[in-house]
């Protein structure tokens, strides 16, 4: 009995963990959708839009139904594992689709699950460990694992196919989701184990293996900046994916005429950069510099390196962080002390990314985030405080720190430093903003449920089978029910049941009634669907003259339904059936013409879906100095956006519209982006860097 409290509460804990994602991943899965990928026809690129614009407008529909799939999916995994039996990932009524698509879905399924796994492996693994001790078992393998990522992919496609009525769109949720663009397995893992933990469940490994390196090959093709990465670094990439590989049968020569060639000149270009650092370029030099940590550094030891001493993928990467730096350096926001400080660290970067060429390939990589942390502190560093300010000493600190030492341990140490830092800063700027971040979440769940209710009533009137005086009340009144409805649905989801039932009962009873049948239906019913109306018209409280013109409107049309002639022919009663459709027709045609397209999301729109917590935005307005600010906080539905001043207080709360117009006008811009190495290599890729035409012609070196 109690261990299955504990798989119930397991099962709990994950559908809620994974829900709170939901709608945050509906956006972004409509946004992936509006993307063309190459290759595609135009119908499939229609179908992708179409699909996004469904989405879009039903969010809270795709919740529900991934929810419950999700939490079916599970429930059925922890049984069949508790029973001892295999479950079937296949859980309700999903569809299958055609034989070639559900080939294409499963290895596709399976793909992006391992790379999750392998991302995981020791949560997973751990977690594995307690549950087959719950299960009194020796050993649980991460395929009988109820909460593997596989089940959370397989229910998220198969919630799609729930949702979307047309079978020609289901292959498109399995071909979207991506190891990125799916459910975050990191939080859930972590709160599954420290669940177990609790319960008193704590056997665990005490050390984790590591899985073998999961190689993907088409993964470049759907990255640019990693496919011209790969082509860079080619010997990097090797080593990287074949860590674990057998060796071959030949030894190699360790003290070959080449292998010495390379490391004589290694040990010669490390003595030229530790000159450098100690004494500053020579001044004699073309481009001599007094100082070390001029914008201009790294382009100097490049030019005047010693011979021979730099290989082709020394000067990629040389080329590569002087794009990175140069970023830093032409940011108008950041101090001059801060770049200052920063820039002292290009040397220590540089022999760092001489070893480990994974700085450009892991957003996570410790040198990496070191940099783009000191950045992001330094922009909010107030000028006021000077060298004592708190701030300032922390990343004064950390590159002494990593000056003094040079190795990648260093940039691990300070990264913590700094991090540790950083949340110190968010925690005390997410306190001062809670009441404004709680007003905001009640203002978004008040737009989504307007919006949820404007959708569901176009999908009634947009047939043109609705009379005209019921059309205007549901788009006038019915609106304000609904939007009602939606607004309490997480606390009385029977309410949303009874708003829609009553808005289809309304609809369904000013339709012609050509049998007796069906004339007594409607008297059956009349009485329920006018006291359900009252309800609902009394909770939003409208209580005027039109209310009762209204249901005196609604008598008389039921009366003339009633009382019209049941004696026709099946020639009459065609010939109304032909007109009645006519009819709606035309009324169809009409709402069509007088309604007008959604205007396409432009660069502007998408710039606004990509922002990330953190990034730094600089707004001007007429007669005031700029103010940049930092994104604090983004809504799970990404409408809402505040952002903070560097002393945590909040400036600003927009609407992702009103951001959108603002970077369009002018009145805004990006003063410095989250990920600031991610967007230096694609600007050094795309054209947009000065250095691009010297990093294009070294890639294909």
């Amino acid at each position: 009995m109690q261990r299955a409290a504990i798989w119930q509460e397991l099962v709990d804990i994950a559908s809620s963990a994974a829900g709170k994602q939901l709608d945050s991943l509906a956006t972004r899965l409509a946004n992936a959708l509006l993307l063309r990928p190459e290759g595609i026809s135009a119908e499939e690129f229609q179908l992708r839009a179409d699909a996004a614009a469904l989405l879009k407008k039903n969010r809270y529909l795709f919740h529900y139904v991934a929810s419950e799939r999700l939490g079916a999916m599970l429930h059925n995994e922890v049984q069949a594992l508790d029973a001892g039996a295999a479950a079937p990932l296949e859980s309700g009524s999903a569809k299958p689709l055609a034989p070639d698509l559900e080939i294409d879905k499963k290895l596709t399924l399976v793909k992006i699950s391992r790379a999750i796994e392998n991302e995981h492996a020791n949560r997973l693994v751990v977690l594995n460990s307690r549950l087959a001790c719950l299960l009194d078992r020796d050993e649980l393998t991460t395929a009988q694992n109820p909460f593997r990522p596989q089940v959370f992919l397989s229910a998220l496609h198969d919630a799609w196919c729930d949702f979307h009525p047309d079978a020609k769109a289901h292959h498109l949720a399995f071909r979207t989701l991506s190891e990125d663009l799916g459910i975050d397995m990191g939080p859930i893992l972590h709160t599954l184990n420290a669940t177990l933990v609790r319960r008193g469940i704590t056997a665990a490994p005490t050390e984790v293996p590591r899985p073998a390196p999961l190689v993907m090959p088409d993964e470049a093709a759907a990255n640019p900046v990693m496919q011209q990465l790969q082509r860079m670094f080619p010997a990097a990439q090797s080593r990287r994916h074949n860590v674990e590989r057998v060796p071959d049968d030949d030894l190699p020569s360790l003290f070959g005429a080449e292998t010495l060639h390379d490391a004589g000149a290694r040990h010669e270009l490390l003595a030229y950069l530790a000159e450098i650092q100690k004494n500053g370029p020579d001044p004699h030099q073309a481009g001599g510099m007094p100082g070390a940590q001029g914008a201009a550094l790294l382009a100097h030891i490049q030019r005047w390196a010693p011979q021979g001493s730099l290989s082709v993928e020394d000067a990629n990467t040389i080329m590569l962080l002087s794009t990175v730096f140069e970023a830093i350096f032409v940011a108008r926001n950041i101090a001059a002390e801060i770049k200052t400080l920063i820039g002292s660290l290009q040397i220590p970067l540089l022999k760092a990314t001489l070893h480990d060429k994974d700085f450009f390939f892991k957003p996570n990589h410790p040198a990496r985030r070191v940099i783009e942390l000191m950045a992001h502190l330094g922009i909010s560093w107030d000028r006021t405080g000077g060298p004592r300010d708190r701030l300032y000493q922390t990343i004064l600190r950390n590159v002494k720190r990593i000056q003094s030492d040079q190795r990648l341990p260093s940039f691990a140490e300070a990264l913590a430093e700094l991090e540790s830092f950083a949340a110190e800063l968010d925690a005390s700027a997410a306190e001062t903003l809670s009441s404004s971040i709680t007003q905001a979440l009640e203002q978004e769940k008040r737009l989504q449920a307007a919006q949820a209710a404007r959708n569901e009533i176009a999908l009634r009137v947009g047939t043109g089978e609705v009379v005209a005086f019921v059309e205007t009340f549901l788009e006038d009144k019915w609106v304000s029910v609904l939007t009602l409805a939606y607004t309490v649905k997480d606390d009385k989801p029977q309410a949303l049941d009874s708003a829609l039932r009553t808005m289809d009962d309304l609809c369904w009873s000013v339709k012609p009634k050509i049998t007796m049948e069906e004339r007594k239906n409607l008297l059956a019913k009349l009485p329920n669907i006018i006291a359900m109306l009252n309800k609902w018209l009394d909770l939003i409280k409208w209580n005027d003259a039109a209310r009762i013109k209204f249901f005196d409107d609604l008598a008389k049309c039921h009366a003339s339904i009633v009382r019209a002639p049941l004696e026709l022919s099946p020639e009459r009663q065609m010939m109304i059936a032909v007109a009645v459709a006519k009819k709606a027709a035309e009324r169809r045609l009409q709402r069509q013409a007088r309604q007008q397209p959604e205007p396409a999301p432009d660069a502007f729109d998408l710039q606004v879906q990509k922002l990330a917590r953190g990034t730094w935005v600089e707004f001007t307005r007429e007669g005031t100095p700029p103010m940049t600010v930092k994104l604090a906080w983004i809504s799970p539905m990404r409408s809402l956006f505040i952002f903070s001043t560097s002393t945590r207080q909040e400036a600003l709360s927009v609407t992702d519209e009103e951001l959108a117009r603002a970077l369009r006008e002018g009145s805004a811009h990006i003063a410095l982006e989250a990920g600031l190495v991610a967007r230096a290599l694609e600007q050094a890729f795309s054209g947009d860097s000065a250095n691009n035409g010297a990093v294009t012609g070294l890639a294909a070196a």
